[in-house]
């Protein structure tokens, strides 16, 4: 058996970054705040600077920067950690970008508590709700290497804002070459009558061992990757839950307006059932390991299986 190859998003990001412009995207520019080591834009910048503006330790000015170069039929990505380009830029994203419904694309790295040793004041769980609640701003969080380049990719093409959430901590390359990304389509990974599980970013593998640990056991779970979670693959959702009756959400992200709301509100009106939600549960992070800190907080496969256990009985 091959050896499974783990790649953190935040890579993903950069490495997108650069292929789309070899390939012929002479309009995308990057800009970044003074992160671009942290958040890979430094691939893109090695191959165009003349395409690479550091705008410094001011984000709000860079999400501006990047609205005005959107007017002038530039692509531009602006590349902060999670918790700057969301929290601290929000009202020029809301006000600059997402009320004009301007091409710009944010890439945000370094999201959620596996940001690890950073602590609170970095590992952003709020993102999700910030950026689901401006009009017309389409929300990414892909799970792997393959889907993480696709999603960058899909955006560049996509024409209005998008928010691109990345990850710091290497996580396993599921997909293969031929898996196709999709906004606003969600992905069967696994088929299942027992449960539903819905995950997505760094949660995805965690659910997809978790429906192996559980599959030993009896229980037959319905594994489901949203990457995109506005729009809301709503169709796949009902589906699913149509057919197993439970579902579970897993995201790294609080439960207070993430995956598991969305999932939630899509449910009530289409095809109310059971729905447990694993998350952050309103709460801040706290410095330590990645790793370690993911399983304190129930970001786990073995969380997993066991909340999935306890719902089915």
């Amino acid at each position: 058996m091959a050896e499974v190859k783990n790649v953190a998003t935040r890579d993903s990001y950069g490495t997108a970054l650069k292929e789309l412009a070899a390939e012929g995207a002479d309009n995308i520019v990057v800009l970044d705040a003074d992160l671009s080591a942290a958040t890979k834009t430094g691939i893109f910048q090695k191959e165009y600077p003349e395409r690479h503006f550091n705008c410094g330790i001011a984000e709000a000015n860079m999400v501006s920067v990047a609205a005005g170069l959107s007017t002038m039929g530039l692509v531009p990505f602006a590349s902060s950690f999670a918790m700057f380009a969301s929290g601290r830029a929000f009202e020029q994203i809301r006000n600059s970008i997402g009320y004009p419904h301007l091409n710009v694309k944010i890439g945000a790295t370094h999201a959620g508590i596996s940001v690890g040793e950073d602590g609170a004041s970095h590992q952003c769980c709020e993102d999700f709700a910030l950026m689901r609640a401006i009009p017309g701003m389409v929300v990414i969080c892909p799970a792997d290497d393959i889907e993480a380049q696709q999603a960058v990719k899909a955006a560049y093409k996509y024409e209005g804002p998008v928010y691109l959430r990345f990850g710091r901590l290497a996580v396993p390359v599921f997909h293969d070459e031929s898996y196709k990304f999709e906004i606003g389509k969600g992905e069967v990974i696994k088929e299942g009558k027992d449960v539903t599980i819905i995950a997505n970013g760094l949660m995805v593998a965690e659910a997809i061992e978790a429906g192996k640990m559980l599959a030993a056991d009896g229980i037959d779970a319905e594994i489901i990757n949203i990457a995109t979670i506005k729009p809301l693959d709503e169709a796949l959702v009902a589906a699913s839950a149509k057919k197993t009756g439970r579902v579970i959400t897993v995201e790294e992200h609080s439960i207070v307006g993430g995956l598991g709301e969305a999932v939630c509100a899509c449910l009530s009106e289409k095809c109310p059932v059971p729905v447990k939600r694993i998350g952050v549960n309103d709460v801040f992070g706290h410095s330590g390991p990645a790793k370690d800190l993911l399983k304190q907080f129930g970001l786990s496969a073995e969380n997993i299986v066991c909340v999935t256990k306890e719902f089915v009985k």
